[in-house]
């Protein structure tokens, strides 16, 4: 079966295999699935249809990576990384663009003047190297075959397959030729996968692969119904992560960058366990060591760093955020405890503002976005504020209404819980 697999994936490389065999064969899978052998098979197949990493040994074990299944304000990846490299380990992460509702790290990236995402192979392997962090985007020559395949599974309806999924997300993260690997998989009314029986049965199956791979993987199971952190929108989310790398971050998103930092730090044996690993991350969130590597990356990578040595509040007019934008302010009609705050509504009103994209080929508008001035467990009195807007044209009175219910009160104090469900290897 597995050779039958190669065999498969190499005409979708060379095109040997036309269009409509392609895809009887990704609804066939898509309806009946693949057993785990078979994923295996395939995901290897796919990681070697293109160009594979390699590393000297000296750091081979030390090379690790996280991948999200996306959600609102998720600019996890933005923290880690840096916090990583500050650790002593060494991150080549190949990220995506946002699409839908979902966010994407590189037009984050984007949103600072100058940053390439776009090197090359020697370009990533000497920065990864000489300063342990590097954030691109995804070349041609790495896992050729998941662009046609993705590309077939769009109009094909097939998207949804556990198996499709899994073999396209960990022959990409394999291709990097990593020691380690944790996954950020998200549930909830704001997910990819919305129910968490789903969402688990992705994650266990990602996973097994990777393990069946001999990549070290561990999965955290994680709650996206409301928003991470303060910030949606493409720049705002920029200066809230520089913001976490200075130690002064949004608790819930210092907790999922601790929690996964500390397991990576453990599985390559830097940390005794998780629990130090992620004592470990917050320390160069607090000293400073995690900011510095972010700030060689961006310099690195052709950014415009100075923009960095000034704190949050004047960064808004050297170049991260644009003067010209309009504000709204919203306020809560009544006192009361945040109880929830719709992140699937936040979401539709950002894409809508021109926050995301709804093709793969559509303009981002990075200037545009929310920050929320409350979070779940916060009070709010009658008439405070609880959400600004940044905008370009006039946003409609249902749009605002739509806003406006996006947020629970209650009148019994709310506590927080941690958004991890669980966490399985």
């Amino acid at each position: 079966m597995s050779e039958a697999i190669r065999d498969l994936v190499q005409g979708v490389v060379d095109g040997s295999l036309s269009d409509d065999e392609l895809t009887d064969w990704l609804r066939g899978v898509y309806d009946e699935g693949l057993a785990e052998p078979e994923i295996i098979a395939l995901t290897e197949a796919m990681r070697d249809s293109g160009d594979v990493l390699e590393w000297s040994p000296d750091i081979s074990e030390l090379i690790v990576d996280k991948h999200s299944t996306g959600g609102v304000g998720d600019k996890v990846s933005l923290v880690l990384a840096p916090a990583l490299a500050a650790c002593g380990l060494r991150v080549p992460m190949i990220s995506g663009r946002g699409l839908g509702h979902t966010g994407g790290t590189l037009d984050k990236l984007e949103s600072i003047p100058g940053f390439r995402v776009e090197i090359s192979t020697a370009e990533l392997r000497g920065q990864v190297d000489r300063i342990g962090v590097a954030m691109v985007g995804q070349s041609d020559a790495l896992v050729p075959a998941d662009c046609r395949m993705y590309a077939l599974r769009d109009v094909t309806g097939t998207v949804a397959s556990i198996p499709l999924i899994t073999s396209s997300i960990v022959s990409k993260k394999a291709a990097e030729g990593l020691s380690a690997l944790v996954l950020d998989v998200k549930f909830g009314r704001a997910a990819f996968m919305v129910e968490r029986e789903r969402a688990e049965e992705l994650a266990r199956s990602m996973v097994d692969a990777a393990n069946g791979m001999g990549i070290h993987t561990t999965a955290v199971l994680t709650s996206m119904e409301h928003p991470l952190g303060c910030a949606i929108g493409n720049s705002l989310e920029v200066l809230e992560s520089v913001e976490s790398l200075c130690g002064s971050g949004p608790e819930d998103l210092e907790e999922l960058v601790c929690v996964q930092g500390g397991i990576l730090l453990h599985a390559t044996g830097l940390a005794e366990d998780a629990q130090t690993g992620a004592v470990m991350i917050h320390d160069s969130l607090q000293d400073g060591s995690a900011f510095e590597r972010f700030r060689l990356m961006v310099e690195a990578q052709g950014g415009d760093a100075s923009i960095l040595d000034s704190d949050a509040s004047l960064m808004r007019g050297l170049g991260l955020m644009d003067p010209n934008l309009n504000t709204t302010e919203l306020s809560v009609g009544e006192s009361g405890w945040v109880e929830g705050i719709d992140a699937m509504a936040i979401a539709r009103v950002c894409l809508g503002l021109g926050a995301g994209r709804i093709r793969l080929g559509d303009s981002v508008d990075r200037a545009v976005g929310v920050i929320l001035e409350a979070q779940v467990g916060d009070r709010l009195e009658e008439g405070e504020p609880w959400m600004v807007l940044y905008h370009r044209n006039e946003v409609d009175r249902g749009t605002l209404e739509g806003l406006l219910d996006s947020i629970t009160l209650s009148d019994e104090e709310i506590r927080p819980e941690s958004r991890i469900a669980e966490v399985f290897e």
